[in-house]
């Protein structure tokens, strides 16, 4: 398979490839997040270590069906375990 950066992403400086989650799984600067369309993935398989974001609960702001605020996403930063320094892979059913 060829690498990520000759893939024609827009911005492949961003993106990890498995073997580089697979070398990072015990890193306690990097935080996996999973978040899935289908809520069930989740509880039938995951990458290890990784953390479940509901898209639906976590992610959108039911009031007024928007993404979250500036504070929602801190609250929701610290409620996962991010930090300023952490290095976040986001991965999903839909990505």
């Amino acid at each position: 398979m060829s690498e990520i950066k000759d893939r024609g992403y827009a911005a492949p400086e961003v993106l990890v490839s498995t073997d580089w989650v697979a070398a990072h799984l015990d890193d306690p600067d990097v935080r996996i997040v999973e978040s899935n369309e289908d809520p069930l993935l989740y509880s039938l398989k995951h990458v290890p270590g990784a953390v479940e974001v509901d898209w639906t609960r976590d992610l959108n702001q039911p009031v007024v069906r928007d993404y979250l605020t500036k504070e929602g996403c801190e609250k929701l930063a610290g409620r996962i375990g991010l930090g300023p320094d952490t290095t976040v892979v986001f991965y999903g059913d839909r990505n």
